[in-house]
């Protein structure tokens, strides 16, 4: 066995390691186990326009991020805390909590692009949470970092646990392939339904920590 392969693992956790440039530690590391696998360099490059072209849908982003960054520097972030504040009983733990269920809900119907980090949580979401939670009383650099941290969080935990409901999703797919494997035939029908628990206990665990947080705020903003 040619354990050579796996040099490119190596190369990976050097690159991270130093804190080089993502793209080209994962480049790097694909060339490193090419040729450790015998490949020749016009073989290596073609592998990866092959994989570019299968995977082309991901170009989009290249368009949609110039959109938010022109809708930002117009007063996107402005209006979306503008919003929030003209709202009563908008509290942050209520705010993140609503966008936790229609991000788990969109992702369960599979619709996993339809909001992101990128798309929501940076000029819509995160603004909007920190207006909020300045409800409360002006917020400390490291509670202002958390309120947008949490954001993502939220973002992470409705994706992530909303996805394996909808039958099509990649993962259901993985894991059904893997039962057959295994001599274990499931539909994925099967396999989504049983996500549903899972869903269910991740949103009220996170909403728990959404009210937590939320009511130390509140809390700090009485004490003051």
């Amino acid at each position: 066995m040619n354990y050579w392969v796996l040099s490119g693992i190596v190369v990976m956790v050097a690159g991270f390691v130093l804190r080089f440039n993502p793209l080209l530690v994962v480049v790097s590391a694909a060339l490193a186990t090419g040729l450790a696998a015998g490949l020749d360099l016009v073989a290596i490059v073609s592998a990866f326009g092959k994989a570019f072209n299968d995977t082309r849908y991901v170009s989009v982003v290249w368009i949609v991020l110039p959109v938010i960054g022109l809708l930002e520097r117009h007063g996107l972030q402005e209006r979306a805390r503008a919003l929030v504040g003209g709202l009563k009983g908008a509290t942050y733990g209520r705010l993140l909590t609503g966008y936790l269920l229609l991000r788990q809900a969109t992702a369960a119907l599979g619709l996993t692009s339809v909001a992101g980090h990128a798309q929501t949580v940076r000029p819509l979401v995160a603004p909007m949470a920190e207006a909020a939670a300045e409800d409360t009383g002006p917020l400390s650099d490291a509670e202002r970092e958390q309120v947008k941290a949490m954001s993502a969080a939220t973002d992470n935990v409705g994706l992530f646990f909303g996805e394996d409901i909808f039958i099509a999703i990649g993962s259901i797919l993985l894991m059904k392939g893997f039962m057959e494997q295994q001599g274990i035939i499931l539909a994925p029908f099967d396999l989504s339904v049983w996500a549903i628990p899972t869903a269910i206990f991740a949103f009220l665990i996170h909403g728990f920590r959404l009210w937590r947080q939320d009511r130390k705020l509140r809390q700090r903003g009485g004490a003051a």
